[in-house]
């Protein structure tokens, strides 16, 4: 058999989310793409790769055999372009930190803090990205550190180190509409004015992402460009809002509830990009480290 890089990375993908459609979304392909590139390796291989079931397929076991050697494939594909690119990097380069939305507000900003004070000669740039284009990027050599979602790192790299939790939250303004609620699904959020993030920002698109196509519309009264915003928002009764545990303060005047969907149970892992690390790799994932552990999210 000869097999696609891109095949290989669908597949991981398909496999990791259980949905021929959810896969297609993370490697930015269409949907009758992904179907015909999938169907093209099961002929190729002979035997079926995936179990098709009423809710999604999950993977054979050619099909296992086949998504764990992509793994180790892809990950020494990965190490192979950041080797090379590596050479292209001169001295006094800035280490490049790609996180989302939700590492952004508090666990980046600390590490960055106690990193940058001890290291005066290291610069460090940041960039706010989804996971799944954080995960691209360090595949490619082209970022030193990620901090992204468990679920999308362990689809497309090797070896993710496990931060902290990261769910996310409903709140809304102390005795408000939220007061005699215990969890609530998405069906119950979108019931309310919302308030939330600008529509490109990573966290939204994540949940876009998750809550599908089919899923009831939201009504946000109004987009901010800051979680900070949107919690200020929601705490004086403009709407309800969808965010991460960790950017509501610690003692906020706020109703906080759990959000009762899979997708809201999330991790964060460490990862790092493909090639040689430069300098101060290693210190700046300790510094991470040890934000993560000292960053202690309010109960919900």
């Amino acid at each position: 058999m000869r097999y696609d890089l891109t095949d290989l990375r669908l597949f991981v993908a398909v496999a990791a989310e259980g949905s021929i459609t959810a896969g297609a979304r993370r490697v930015h392909l269409s949907l009758p793409s992904a179907s015909a590139r999938v169907r093209a390796l099961e002929d190729s291989a002979g035997v079926p790769l995936l179990e098709r079931r009423r809710h999604g397929v999950r993977p054979t076991p050619a099909g296992t055999a086949l998504a764990r050697h992509a793994r180790q494939v892809l990950g020494e594909t990965a190490r192979l372009d950041g080797a090379v690119a590596s050479y292209a990097r001169g001295a006094g380069v800035p280490l490049r930190l790609v996180a989302g939305t939700s590492p952004l507000y508090d666990l980046v900003p600390r590490a960055l803090v106690s990193f940058l004070r001890a290291r005066p000669g290291t610069d460090v740039e940041v960039a706010e990205l989804p996971s799944s284009e954080s995960v691209g990027r360090l595949a490619a050599g082209e970022a030193d550190l990620g901090v992204v979602l468990a679920d999308v790192a362990r689809a497309g790299l090797p070896d993710p180190v496990r931060l902290a939790d990261d769910p996310l939250v409903v709140i809304g303004a102390a005795g408000g509409v939220l007061v005699g609620r215990d969890a609530l699904t998405w069906s119950d959020v979108v019931e309310h004015p919302m308030v939330g993030l600008r529509a490109d920002a990573p966290l939204q698109e994540m949940i876009r992402g998750r809550i599908g196509p089919h899923a009831p519309v939201p009504r946000y009264r109004t987009r901010a460009d800051g979680l900070g915003t949107v919690v200020a928002l929601a705490a004086a009764g403009v709407g309800i809002a969808v965010v991460p545990r960790r950017a509501v303060p610690p003692g906020a005047a706020l109703e906080v509830r759990a959000l009762a969907e899979p997708w809201a149970v999330r991790e964060l892992v460490l990862c790092r990009g493909a090639g040689p690390a430069p300098p101060g790799v290693a210190e700046l994932a300790a510094h991470l480290h040890d934000a993560a552990a000292a960053s202690v999210p309010a109960e919900g």
